[in-house]
């Protein structure tokens, strides 16, 4: 069982599952409720609930022992996770949640893409392929027929 909780597939399909979970309620929970507002009682929620599971874990790390380097793409990383929720509950309140989480899936293939010319992480040509897939399947799963 440690095997399973130490390999990182399984908590990506978990992670998958809870995104997957994400859309369904958020389309749910804003149904009479501004999206942006929306998005901040979630914030506030997920604020709670890591800082519970950081003291319950005894994860908590000192303030001081971060690098600029990493507060800085950190502080970016927050920025663009916010407009990103903001943007995807925007998206929910306006359409079907079977067609907007495929559209926002498509950030598999931008990180692919980001990966590559950013990070000069290598995918062969059966990984493109697979990141060519996947974008199409999205776009074909968010067309309404």
């Amino acid at each position: 069982m440690s095997q399973v909780l130490g390999s990182w597939q399984f908590w990506a399909f978990l992670s998958a599952t809870f995104a997957a979970l994400t859309a369904i309620f958020a389309k749910i929970g804003i149904e009479n409720v501004n999206s942006d507002f929306a998005t901040f009682i979630r914030t506030i929620v997920i604020l709670c609930a890591l800082a519970a599971f950081l003291g319950a874990t005894s994860q908590w790390q000192r303030f001081d022992s971060i690098s600029a380097r990493s507060y800085a793409f950190l502080l970016l990383s927050g920025l663009a996770t916010g407009a990103s929720w903001v943007c995807y509950f925007r998206a929910l309140k306006l359409g079907n949640a079977s067609q907007v989480a495929p559209i926002d899936k498509l950030s598999v293939v931008l990180v692919a893409i980001f990966g590559a010319l950013l990070l000069r992480e290598r995918l062969s040509l059966g990984n493109w392929l697979g990141v060519g897939l996947i974008g199409i399947g999205a776009i074909l799963v968010a067309h309404k027929t």
